[in-house]
Parts: structure tokens; C-alpha cells; sequence
């Protein structure tokens, strides 16, 4: 065992010593010492429950053979980080998680791992962690937060928070109904209730092969979600005992698999940073075409908030991940799972409940996956957009400029009314190192919407947005304007050209003429040059790179 470095031999007296200054008894010395990274946390609702299922995970390692020694990850909750200076870390924190996981488990020769998460960041951070170190691990995702209820309608985070603040500047509901809808919500612990960044990275985590088959949409504080926790921890033991390391689960043909699953669930568009990341610290090389190639023939199959009606609760009631593999078996790779099951067979013994949440393939909701990638001369490198977000008559879009170079001067227009029907909202400097952070942009998208523009105004950003977004929000434009390019020279008034179904996003200027305004262009300042964000925006990549740390 990898742990007998720090526990065998007579050099390692004082190592014990200290091993047993912990409280570990002299029996329990020879099995596998396993840690559990734990992301606990009072600050982040999807967090805020796990201390039950860490008492579940020891007890699963325990009667495994193993013996459990837990350690804290941080976390930062994205929706109240969301639109000030606080998002700038989010991405970045991403980076950490995963230096975080890598340096405990190293340091202590760790035999496996047991990776507690949940939300945005943490989840991907522990997946490039495992890729990275190839010690045996699983990930156990802390669970969907149940819908919220109000005067006989369920509510959900974005729709009736976020968008609920564009409703109210506009005069549609009341400061009653917002105070309400307020405390409403959000009723417990749990991740946001729709297909977010957040439970799409737990779906992935689980077509992937890196989750138990029902582990992504299992709810929190459920008994389902316990003897999930429990069973983790055992099988954990088990996958050190047979050497079953991430590297064999993470192949290319499992990163396929995700990807699919991630098409066909509608899922957020953070998946194009975190999953060619996860795939880089795997040692695999992810490139963005690959999601338009398995994009334009992966069908969307589920309804999902924040573009649909359907809640993930809907999704596990509906036979969730596994369910959804079923649908999607003939486009599958049979690849291994943590559970010892191959993906093929998983998806064999799954039973469809709900044939409305889940549709056949022959009666989705849209013929291509969720996300395209669109080029052109405003974004030669890339961009990004959830097109099954997107209303047909806005697939196709002309309209005129109006450029920002923040988030905040941004908002500031849109909330005072100065954004109207045909404009194309530019926000720059807001990529991987001009934010530096690249910021989640579901403050303005949510009050966009919320002010009834969605259906006459779109967006387009180097910056990023929340699984919540929806509308014609194109972000993750490459080269950021940080970089310079075309991005970086719009002006107000230029005319911006969106064709989702054409995978182009241009403006209507000539290579002259943007050559022209490169001559006169000079790059910003940092925006941030101290600290850990000063650091980040020197060494990160670009959006199409997974904005990995260099």
C-alpha cells in the first residue's frame, strides 16, 4: 500500500508516533488509510449538510477494511459571490481545490480518496485532483436542494431571485412578492434546484464513471443520499484493494460519454472550462470541437431549469443518470465505472419512470445537444453558447453594440433602462486574466430576462455564466480582450451578427478595419496586482484551454 511509506519500517517510529497521537488504535494500522476530502461549510447551502453524510462515508470505509482520516477543502458558493468582487475568485478557486486535494493526500501517501463535494467549483477541483494524483478515488456529490413552494408554485434560485429583480425594477411584481419569494426559494440544505453548474458537474461526475450509478440526483438530506455516502465509502476500499485508479475510468471514451449526457441534459456551459481541465490533469488532451461534434448529434432529451420546466428532483423521481444512460446507450462507449459496472451495463438495468422528463429520442425537445461552439472574426478562438436556452426567433440575431468593460458599468445600463430592444450587450475584460477570475455574468443575464429583453436583446462576454443563464448569452469569446483581437476594439454602435444554427459570431467590419483599430489599442492595466488573483491571471490559459493554470 502506498500508505505503508509513512507506517512501515523501523525509520518510521516517530511517523507512527504521531499517527498514533490521533487516536488511530494499533489494529487499524495495517489496512488502507484512506482519506476523505470534505467541503464542508456553514457559508454554502449545497455544503451545509454533509456533516451527516461524513458520519455515512466513515462508516462505509470502516466496514470496508479501510480507516478514514477526514481533511476540509474550501468552498465558495457562487450565487453569493455572484455580482460583486467576490465572483472574481470562484473560477480561480477551482485551481486551489485541486493543489489543495493533491497536496494532503501526497504529503500523507494517502491510499485513496473519498471526494465529498458539491457545488460549482469544488466539484471539478476534486475530479482534476484525482486525474491528477491516479490514487483510487470516488466522488460523492452532496445532493439537489428540494424545490422551493409559494402560494401553490414551486420556486427555484434563478428564476424567481434573480430574474425576480429585473421583474420588480420593471413594475411586474411587488416588494411583498419579492420579500416573499425571498424566504421561499431556497428552503434547505441542497445545490440550486435546476440543471446549474453545479448538479450538471454531479451528472457528469457520474457519466463519467467517477460517481455511484443515482449519486448525481439523489436529494440532499435523503436516506437515499446516505446509503450512497455509505456505500462510496466502502466500494472505495475496494477499488484500492483492486488498483482501480482514475486513470483507467477517465479515458477519452468517458470523457465522450460525459460530454453526451452533458448535451442531451441541456447542462450549464461551465462544462467547456471544467471538463477539458479535469481531462488535462488526466493527461488527455480535450479540445473544444469535440463538444460541436458530439453536440450536432446528441439529442436534447430532458426540460431542465433554467431554459426548461423540470427540476432535478423531477430528474431522480424520473430514474436520473442511469435513466438517462438508457436513452442514450447506442451513442455510449461501455467504459468502467467505481461501481464496477460498465456504463452499458448500468444503463441495461435502468428503468425509465417518466417518459416526459426523460424523452425518447425520437421526440426530443431540440435534434442537437445543449451547447455550440461559434467562430468568426469576433472570436476566431471560440465562444460559447447553451443554444437549447435560446428561443428559435432569436437563434439568428443582428443587432448594434453597446459596450461595457465591467459587470458593474453593465448592470448599472441595464437596470437603469438604458439597454434596449436590438442591442448586443458587450461585456469585456471580464476573460481569465482580464477579470482576472473570469466572473459569472448571471446578474445581468437574470435581469435581462427578467425585464422581458431576452426575446430582443443578447449578450455576448469573454467572461462566463451560471448554469442559471438563459437567452442569447454567448460567453467564453476567445481571444478575451485582456488578449487583444476584435473583442477588444468594438465599439458602440458596431453591428454584431449571431447564427447559432451556423456556428458564427462576427462583426460587420473588414480585417482592415479591425487591423486598423488594433494600431490604437493599448492593453490595460491588471485590474488586481496583489494576492492570489494577481498570481492566477499571470499563469492561467484561455477560455478554450479550460483556463488550467500554466
Amino acid at each position: 500500500m502506498k500508505s505503508d511509506i509513512i507506517k512501515k519500517g523501523v525509520e518510521r517510529v516517530p511517523h507512527r508516533a504521531l499517527l498514533y497521537a490521533t487516536g488511530i488504535p494499533k489494529t487499524e494500522m495495517s489496512k488502507p488509510f484512506i482519506g476523505v476530502a470534505t467541503s464542508f461549510t456553514d457559508l454554502i447551502p449545497g455544503h451545509s449538510g454533509m456533516r451527516d453524510l461524513e458520519r455515512f462515508i466513515e462508516k462505509g470505509v470502516h466496514s470496508g477494511g479501510g480507516y478514514p482520516f477526514f481533511f476540509g477543502i474550501p468552498g465558495i458558493c457562487d450565487g453569493i459571490a455572484m455580482g460583486h468582487s467576490g465572483m472574481h475568485y470562484s473560477l480561480a478557486s477551482r485551481e486551489l481545490i485541486a493543489d489543495m486535494v493533491e497536496t494532503v493526500a501526497s504529503a500523507h501517501q494517502l491510499d485513496g480518496l473519498v471526494l465529498l463535494t458539491n457545488c460549482d467549483k469544488i466539484t471539478p477541483g476534486m475530479l482534476m485532483a484525482a486525474g491528477r494524483l491516479d490514487i483510487p478515488a470516488i466522488v460523492v456529490t452532496a445532493g439537489p436542494m428540494f424545490a422551493g413552494h409559494y402560494k401553490g408554485r414551486r420556486l427555484n434560485l434563478t428564476s424567481d431571485t434573480f430574474e425576480a429583480v429585473g421583474k420588480f425594477r420593471k413594475g411586474l411584481i411587488r416588494k411583498p412578492e419579492l420579500d416573499m419569494l425571498e424566504m421561499c426559494a431556497c428552503p434547505g440544505a441542497g445545490s440550486c434546484q435546476g440543471m446549474y453548474t453545479a448538479n450538471t458537474m454531479a451528472c457528469i461526475a457520474e457519466a463519467l464513471g467517477m460517481s455511484l450509478e443515482g449519486c448525481a440526483t439523489a436529494l440532499a438530506v435523503s436516506a437515499k443520499k446516505r446509503r450512497l455516502a455509505f456505500e462510496s465509502g466502502r466500494r472505495l476500499v475496494e477499488l484500492v484493494n483492486n488498483n482501480i485508479t482514475p486513470r483507467k475510468i477517465m479515458t477519452m471514451k468517458a470523457f465522450e460519454n460525459a460530454i453526451t449526457v452533458d448535451l442531451a441534459l441541456g447542462g450549464s456551459t461551465n462544462t467547456v472550462l471544467h471538463i477539458p481541465a479535469i481531462a488535462h490533469d488526466a493527461g488527455l488532451k480535450l479540445p473544444l470541437e469535440i463538444f460541436d461534434r458530439l453536440s450536432k448529434k446528441t439529442p436534447h432529451i430532458t426540460d431542465m431549469l433554467p431554459g426548461g420546466k423540470n427540476y432535478m428532483e423531477d430528474l431522480d423521481y424520473a430514474g436520473g443518470i442511469p435513466a438517462v444512460l438508457k436513452r442514450l446507450r447506442k451513442r455510449l462507449n461501455n467504459t468502467i465505472t467505481v461501481s464496477g459496472r460498465t456504463i452499458h451495463q448500468i444503463a441495461d438495468a435502468a428503468e425509465i419512470l417518466d417518459s416526459d422528463v426523460i424523452r425518447p429520442l425520437d421526440k426530443a425537445h431540440h435534434k442537437e445537444g445543449s451547447i455550440a461552439i461559434l467562430k468568426g472574426n469576433l472570436a476566431p478562438g471560440g465562444a460559447v453558447v447553451k443554444q437549447s436556452a435560446v428561443s428559435l426567433n432569436m437563434m439568428q440575431f443582428e443587432g448594434e453594440a453597446i459596450v461595457f468593460d465591467s459587470e458593474e458599468t453593465a448592470m448599472k445600463a441595464i437596470l437603469g433602462n438604458k439597454v434596449r430592444a436590438g442591442h448586443v450587450v458587450v461585456i469585456r475584460y471580464e476573460g481569465p486574466k482580464g477579470g482576472p477570475g473570469m466572473r459569472e455574468m448571471l446578474a445581468p443575464t437574470a435581469a435581462i430576462a427578467g425585464m422581458g429583453l431576452s426575446e430582443s436583446v443578447a449578450l455576448i462576454t469573454d467572461g462566463r455564466f451560471s448554469g442559471g443563464t438563459r437567452g442569447p448569452c454567448i460567453g467564453h469569446v476567445s481571444p478575451e480582450a485582456m488578449e487583444g483581437g476584435a473583442f477588444a476594439v468594438l465599439k458602440n454602435g458596431d453591428r454584431i451578427c449571431i447564427d447559432i444554427a451556423g456556428r458564427r459570431i462576427d462583426v460587420r467590419l473588414s480585417d482592415q478595419e479591425i487591423q486598423g483599430r488594433m494600431k490604437s489599442w493599448k492593453k490595460p492595466s491588471p485590474k488586481i496586482t496583489t494576492g492570489y488573483l494577481s498570481r492566477y491571471a499571470r499563469l492561467v490559459s484561455s477560455a478554450g484551454e479550460g483556463a488550467v493554470m500554466r
